[in-house]
């Protein structure tokens, strides 16, 4: 009876173990984060979309803020219309004109806002994604940093805001990053093209399609099957050794 129990328990403890694996990866991947289609190549044009998650049980997302750096100037970004949401790009002009990809640029965005019109606002256990066409992407350098304030309807603000330092643990709040690779490595940067022109409105899509959800979904049958895997043997096992011993 003894080596039956010890079976069984190995199996409670394999399948206890992957259930908290999963519910770890999903609450690790809870934060704005910034989405390229495709590689974003230096020099070139991205579409990015930021993906919004609501965190709190009680309140939701109503405002959207993201910060451009100014030491790296885009000269254009355009957003996509969203049902719902209404946006504003912040500009400025330039103390000097400067060179980006050959071409010379005299004012820079700041920051796009998306502010939720009234009845709408990223539900608790929902999230949504603001897609927007920026560029002339920087040629100087690898990543850039996007900080991005998230504001709910109870007043609440989030700052996304931290860098994460190279092969160092990830902050509570880290800023959204957008990885920048050379024009040979990027399949969709379009070096020195227009921008995206802006598509008619459509639907948003449901939160329940979230890629990181699916994600997460195809890992959490993985680890069903394993412990399922492990319970199997484990009862086969135990049925083994109780006939051994009748």
């Amino acid at each position: 009876m003894s080596a039956n129990r010890h079976f069984v328990r190995s199996a409670a403890v394999a399948t206890a173990a992957g259930f908290a694996a999963l519910a770890a990866a999903g609450t690790a991947s809870a934060h704005v984060s910034a989405n390229p289609d495709g590689e974003a190549a230096k020099g070139g044009y991205a579409k990015v979309a930021f993906r919004v998650p609501n965190e709190r049980d009680g309140a939701g997302t109503v405002k959207i803020k993201v910060t451009f750096p100014p030491e790296h100037p885009l000269s254009s970004v355009r957003t996509r219309p969203m049902p719902g949401w209404t946006s504003q790009v912040e500009k400025v002009a330039l103390p000097q004109p400067v060179q980006v990809a050959g071409a010379e640029v005299t004012e820079a965005v700041t920051s796009v806002t998306w502010t939720a019109n009234p009845g709408t606002r990223i539900a608790p256990d929902q999230f949504d994604e603001f897609e927007v066409s920026l560029g002339t992407l920087p040629t100087d350098v690898d990543q850039l940093l996007l900080p991005t304030e998230q504001t709910y309807d109870n007043g609440e603000v989030v700052r996304w805001d931290a860098p994460t330092p190279p092969g160092g643990e990830e902050p509570e709040h880290p800023a959204p990053t957008l990885d920048l690779v050379e024009e040979s490595e990027g399949g969709h940067g379009q070096h020195g093209a227009q921008p995206e022109q802006q598509r008619p409105e459509q639907q948003a899509a449901p939160a329940g399609a979230d890629n990181t959800a699916l994600y997460l979904g195809g890992a959490g049958l993985g680890v069903g099957s394993l412990a399922l895997g492990v319970s199997a043997g484990a009862l086969a096992r135990a049925r083994k050794s109780g006939k051994e011993q009748a």
